[in-house]
């Protein structure tokens, strides 16, 4: 199971996972630190990366397109990157069966 963090949240939660979640990227490690959400989408679509965001819109592309790819939505109000990635850790087997669900295409996270 690969990520791909939205530029809203920190590139350091890459490394700070990669015990958990290998091969994880961030929007700037692809050239797309300002891109739309269009972009964001296909990139992950191309390369089957699940989308993590604090951002809605993920969350509402879901609804209008399905998946993939999937769509993790953080809501956790204005927090901390050890918070995000402590929340992160302790639902890693949520976030297992999420990606082995066939139908699910977004999760949300509080």
């Amino acid at each position: 199971m690969r990520l791909l963090f939205d530029e809203n949240i920190s590139p350091a939660l890459v490394h700070q996972l990669a015990d958990l979640y290998p091969d994880s990227l961030h929007v700037r490690d692809v050239g797309l630190q300002s891109a739309d959400d269009e972009a964001v989408w296909s990139y992950a679509l191309e390369n089957d990366l699940i989308i993590v965001s604090k951002d809605n819109d993920f969350h509402q592309r879901s609804f209008l397109y399905g998946h993939p790819p999937k769509v993790v939505w953080l809501r956790l109000g204005n927090c901390s990157t050890e918070h995000i990635e402590a929340r992160l850790r302790a639902r890693h087997t949520t976030l297992l069966a999420f990606f082995d669900d066939r139908e699910g295409s977004f999760l949300v996270l509080g």
